[in-house]
């Protein structure tokens, strides 16, 4: 079945994967989602992805950090940007995520990356995500 919009599937499946204290999940695997992963554990998130090679098609696999008590080191996950309703931000306007605790994650010009970086190299694009 296809998926309208394949970024809010991947952040729907992390959060009831985690809500379940899985060790890890897999999904169909696209090049957004492959750059939403490497962000995520960039910045300590989840601890690892790879990429099967499956048929018909190869899957993501994303394990998922726990702190101690098996609390998730994800809290929330909230889709910005939607294939209804598009958001785009200039460099002046990227949001910080509970004060700085959490990272927005951007689709620039120059790829995937968090607000923090785009701020930095003082460019905007399409705020995707927040994570937290």
């Amino acid at each position: 079945m296809p998926v309208t919009d394949p970024v809010a599937d991947m952040l729907t499946r992390i959060r009831n994967a985690q809500t379940m204290r899985h060790e890890s999940l897999v999904m169909p695997v696209s090049k957004m989602k492959v750059s939403i992963a490497r962000i995520l554990k960039s910045e300590g998130f989840i601890r690892d992805y790879d990429m099967l090679r499956g048929q018909p098609q190869p899957v993501l696999r994303v394990h998922l950090a726990y702190r101690e008590g098996r609390q998730p080191a994800i809290s929330g996950l909230k889709r910005v940007s939607k294939p209804g309703l598009r958001v785009y931000v200039g460099k002046g306007e990227i949001p910080r995520v509970y004060g700085g605790l959490g990272i927005a994650i951007l689709s620039t010009s120059q790829g995937l990356m968090t607000g923090r970086d785009a701020w930095r190299q003082g460019i905007g694009g399409e705020l995707l995500c927040h994570v937290w």
